[in-house]
């Protein structure tokens, strides 16, 4: 497997495990023999994630609320991590209209908070802090976004991750003039797919649910252009951008933009004739409602991971999509989520490994995907 085994063994602490992103980004790392810890907020949704695949049982877990900066502080303290994710965040656009303090409290004093705690740990070798595509000023003109552009917010959430970008910035400097030099990037993701969420208001958990509930599914603006990928390839890309900060740290002190390929930056209704193709549904009844400001164009200009770092996606979108489909099916069938979960990551990593060394996949590697994906 990729990444040299720099994660065997090591002290690795996630904020934000009982998510959707960190309860996969907490299982690949133990897959890579990580020591886990996770500081997090209880889970908000009846299923999530982390529950599905028994975490609790299988990383040094710890409820903790970021807003509070001495719980986050005692936390990493008792940790004293060499490596940290920082994912911990109020990650929702529509809930930032009805929650702008908590989201402003969350997403930018919290990053200043674990950040700030941090300056004590003695054996830190690096820190990735994940915020979002929608940080940039996004005048719409046609473009993919690179990470040398303004950064703005047309909504609480968009402000909130701007901010948080600016501590971090603020933080690197005086990491790097301190005593105790430690590397701080930030990864800049797109629009996420993949089994295990069920946050309100994102496409795929909607889907889900309208399926299951027998309901129609009301779309906010079928025709916004999002970068769409799966969530493997995201925490891909986290693990490439620490492996680059432990062998480069002076490269790796930057913003990096995480995103599809151009032909996987597709509008919302593309991405609905995706999941129907995928779950073989005839027909889905789809009733637009546009209700908040938001951009209809969003792209990423990955081109600085793909050269720097040798990250690319190694599941187009149609792939990424069937994966979720079949995530879902099976899990309404009772499966076991965990062995599943396992699974889809060894299938991706296996894509991932065969990309890195130019090779193609064997017939027997396509058909056990195949048949994965349903």
């Amino acid at each position: 497997m990729q990444f040299l085994r720099i994660f065997e063994g090591k002290r690795v602490l996630v904020t934000g495990h009982t998510g959707f992103k960190g309860a996969w980004l907490a299982t690949w790392l133990t897959r890579l023999g990580a020591q886990v810890s996770g500081l997090a907020l209880a889970p908000d949704t009846t299923p999530n994630m982390f529950d599905l695949l028994g975490l609790d049982g299988e990383i040094d877990h710890k409820i903790v609320d970021i807003r509070d900066r001495k719980q986050a502080a005692d936390r990493i303290a008792d940790v004293q991590p060499e490596m940290v994710f920082h994912l911990a965040a109020q990650p929702l656009v529509r809930r930032s209209y009805h929650e702008p303090i908590n989201t402003f409290e969350t997403n930018t004093m919290g990053t200043a908070y674990v950040l700030e705690a941090l300056r004590d740990v003695e054996g830190l070798k690096g820190v990735v802090c994940i915020t979002t595509d929608k940080v940039y000023e996004n005048h719409e003109q046609g473009r993919a976004f690179v990470e040398t552009d303004a950064l703005g917010g047309k909504d609480p959430y968009s402000a909130s991750k701007a901010a948080a970008e600016m501590v971090v910035s603020g933080y690197r400097n005086m990491f790097a003039q301190s005593s105790r030099p430690v590397p701080v990037a930030t990864a800049r993701g797109g629009n996420v797919i993949g089994g295990g969420d069920w946050s309100e208001d994102r496409l795929i958990p909607d889907l889900v649910r309208a399926i299951n509930g027998g309901t129609s599914l009301t779309i906010r603006n079928p025709g916004a252009t999002r970068p769409w990928q799966h969530v493997l390839c995201l925490c891909h890309g986290y693990l490439a951008l620490m492996q680059h900060i432990l062998s480069a740290p002076d490269a790796a002190i930057s913003a990096w933009n995480f995103g599809p390929t151009a032909a996987d930056t597709v509008p919302v209704s593309e991405m609905l004739d995706l999941f129907k193709a995928s779950w073989k549904l005839p027909h889905m009844d789809v009733r637009p409602q546009p209700d908040l400001p938001e951009s209809n164009l969003l792209m990423l200009d990955s081109g600085k991971a793909v050269a720097q770092l040798g990250w690319q996606p190694a599941w187009a979108l149609e792939q990424g999509m069937m994966m979720t489909s079949a995530w879902y099916k099976a899990q309404s069938r009772g499966a076991d989520m965990r062995a599943l979960t396992i699974r889809q990551i060894e299938q991706y990593s296996a894509y991932m490994q065969k990309m890195a060394t130019g090779a193609a996949l064997s017939g027997a590697e396509k058909k056990e995907a195949e048949h994965e994906a349903g």
